[in-house]
């Protein structure tokens, strides 16, 4: 069976979802020009994209592509298992062996890198390179990115960009694949039920977007459907990187059982939480700096935390931009990363926000 046909039959391909795909390319082809560009730079998808209909030749092969990631599937039911429990577990464990007397600087040094490498593997390379395309960089650059965040355990490259991708579309509506504002509660309990759901409930629940709509020029690069399909092995490399430094540097096998604890488990457990709170506390919290149809908002909090993804209001305001702190003392190694790779010449076409559209969406009363 054909991968195209494999597609239809496993994801909904109803008239509304055609519907509305083509009411978004209709909206999207009569935006007004330079919206949010930066001036002087053509903002056309990045090099990698390839025009979606290269997907009719798509191997029969990547049939796994969408096999991997149907809700009911043996893949997502462990993915769901391990993202959500095992980490705290070893979180138990490593603070056990901190009271024991059993941590080192190497423990903490590990922690920190690999966090870093991961966060910024899904902040930089899945958000705003491989679902926003707000930059362009070398095919090699966009598989190390696409790597360091399938580290981060968060789902394969495509699956992340697809659900993504169809948040930004239903933002805050019964169609959001993680909205805290759910069933139009209110009270107290009405906020913490959307909070739960929209922080880590939502992983629980059949979540599967059409990756064909939401994620076509994806499924049509072979670069990345080799990135997701390959999704387990980047997270496995991801844990025993760790532990085979620690090992090294300890020389000893508790060094790499304590090196798989702090660069495995803890870094994990971290990155979850904060990329969590992007979805939960920057809907509910914070400052609504910029008009949005949505309930985003900007918290300084997870904005640090989150290597900048936390100034969610901006980011919901002009989701193309590459640089997500607006102002100077908005936090953003994000950006920073990006512009650092444009001065090497290893980024082009960045994608930012022009002053006189900033000024056209700022909020005259803040929330």
């Amino acid at each position: 069976m054909k991968f195209v046909d494999r597609l239809k039959m496993e994801l909904p391909q109803g008239p509304t979802t055609v519907r509305r795909h083509r009411a978004t390319v209709d909206q999207r082809r009569h935006a007004p020009p330079n919206q949010d560009r930066q001036p002087g730079l053509h903002c056309d998808p990045p090099a990698h994209v390839i025009h979606p209909d290269a997907i009719s030749a798509t191997s029969a092969r990547n049939e796994d592509l969408v096999r991997g990631v149907v809700p009911n599937g043996g893949l997502w039911r462990g993915l769901r298992l391990i993202t959500v429990c095992l980490p705290p577990l070893l979180v138990g464990v490593t603070m056990w062996t901190c009271w024991k007397g059993w941590f080192s600087p190497v423990d903490l040094m590990l922690f920190a890198v690999f966090y870093v490498i991961s966060a910024l593997g899904i902040t930089v390379g899945f958000h705003r390179h491989f679902t926003h395309q707000s930059f362009r960089t070398k095919r090699w650059i966009s598989w190390i990115l696409g790597v360091m965040g399938s580290m981060a355990l968060q789902g394969p490259l495509i699956w992340w960009v697809s659900t993504h991708r169809a948040h930004h579309q239903h933002a805050d509506d019964t169609k959001d694949p993680h909205s805290p504002h759910i069933d139009d509660a209110r009270g107290l309990w009405g906020r913490l039920r959307g909070f739960v759901h929209a922080h880590i409930g939502w992983t629980f629940k059949a979540n599967l977007q059409d990756m064909s709509v939401h994620a076509k020029d994806l499924l049509a690069d072979p670069l990345c459907r080799q990135i997701h399909a390959w999704f387990p092995f980047w997270v496995i490399m991801g844990l025993l990187l760790p532990a085979l430094i620690g090992g090294v540097i300890a020389g000893s096998w508790w060094g790499a059982a304590s090196g798989f604890l702090w660069g495995g488990a803890v870094r994990l457990f971290m990155v979850h939480h904060v990329t969590w709170s992007v979805n939960s506390v920057c809907h509910l919290w914070g400052f609504r700096d910029y008009e949005s149809p949505d309930q985003s908002r900007n918290n300084p909090v997870v904005g640090v935390l989150a290597m900048g993804e936390g100034w969610h209001n901006n980011h919901h305001a002009f989701p193309y931009s590459a640089r997500h702190g607006l102002e100077w003392w908005q936090f953003d190694p994000s950006w920073f990363l990006i512009r650092g790779l444009a001065a090497f010449g290893l980024a082009t076409h960045l994608r930012t926000v022009p002053a006189e559209r900033r000024r056209a969406l700022r909020r005259r009363t803040l929330d």
